[in-house]
């Protein structure tokens, strides 16, 4: 398929009345598995491509480094990807223009943009974001591919609120603004209860995403909801990095092999997913 058709085909799968689960990714092998298991798309995970390289979420990759690892995610996969790119990595519009572009340049047909600095404590003013979201739209549209874009409200994280009342508040008005902005899918974030997913779903017409936690309502209770995506965020790499620091200290402590080789996948197993040749 075309970059574009697989825009349409991301966006066609927000709205056909089946919850959209997408296990975030963060390298090319976890991609591939998502394929073959039947996965219709794949998402990456900012904070999961930046900490398996050693560093914090919150652009501390370099865009060049960010980049890079879309792209190969791309590459790897039939499927339509949509990529988590944080802010943008550009406080103004003609930068944050130049960035969605060269994102766009990797074939990624989607796009989580927050609207929140300062590791999300501060929101940027909501005319700000929706110029943003403008702005990300025009680039997209001049290159003729419908780039979904997910727009995310980090209100729940967020300093200066005297109730919980007056975030849900907040995250209503952030996120009908953005879907009136361009936003095809809209994500607030922090939250997943069956009580606040009740009363943002009343009041918002867009297609949302739900971030899956140990507090998310269950997926059939998401889907019985009408949420229409769910995503996991880096919660599947910091549960096999905390898998990995289990067997460390067994083998550190002079324990047996079985915390690495019970249930060990052989090298058949993993070729599955593996691209044939050379780089």
């Amino acid at each position: 398929m075309s970059q574009a058709a697989k825009a349409q085909v991301l966006l066609n799968l927000h709205t056909k009345g089946n919850l959209l689960i997408l296990p975030n990714v963060w390298n090319p092998i976890g991609a591939r598995m998502l394929q073959t298991k039947g996965f219709p798309a794949v998402a990456t995970a900012s904070a999961a491509i930046a900490e398996s390289l050693g560093y914090s979420d919150g652009e501390q990759i370099k865009l060049d480094t960010m980049l890079d690892m879309i792209a190969r995610i791309v590459r790897s996969v039939d499927v339509p990807v949509t990529a988590d790119f944080e802010a943008g990595y550009s406080d103004n519009l003609a930068g944050l223009q130049e960035n969605i572009s060269r994102l766009l340049d990797t074939g990624t047909v989607g796009i989580n943009f927050e609207d929140s600095f300062d590791h999300s404590a501060h929101l940027r003013p909501i005319p700000e974001q929706v110029e943003r979201i403008k702005a990300v739209r025009e680039v997209a549209e001049r290159r003729g591919i419908h780039l979904v874009i997910n727009a995310r409200a980090d209100s729940f994280f967020a300093d200066g609120f005297a109730s919980d009342e007056e975030r849900i508040e907040d995250v209503i008005t952030r996120l009908n603004a953005y879907t009136q902005a361009g936003a095809d899918c809209v994500y607030p974030v922090g939250r997943g209860d069956k009580e606040t997913l009740k009363i943002l779903r009343k009041r918002i017409s867009a297609p949302i995403n739900v971030l899956a936690t140990a507090k998310t309502a269950s997926l059939k209770e998401l889907q019985e909801l009408g949420i229409n995506r769910v995503s996991f965020g880096p919660y599947i790499f910091r549960s096999l990095l905390a898998k990995m620091s289990a067997m460390q200290d067994e083998i550190l402590n002079m324990g047996s092999y079985g915390i690495v080789m019970d249930g060990i996948w052989s090298g058949g197993d993993v070729k599955k997913y593996l691209f044939e040749g050379k780089e």
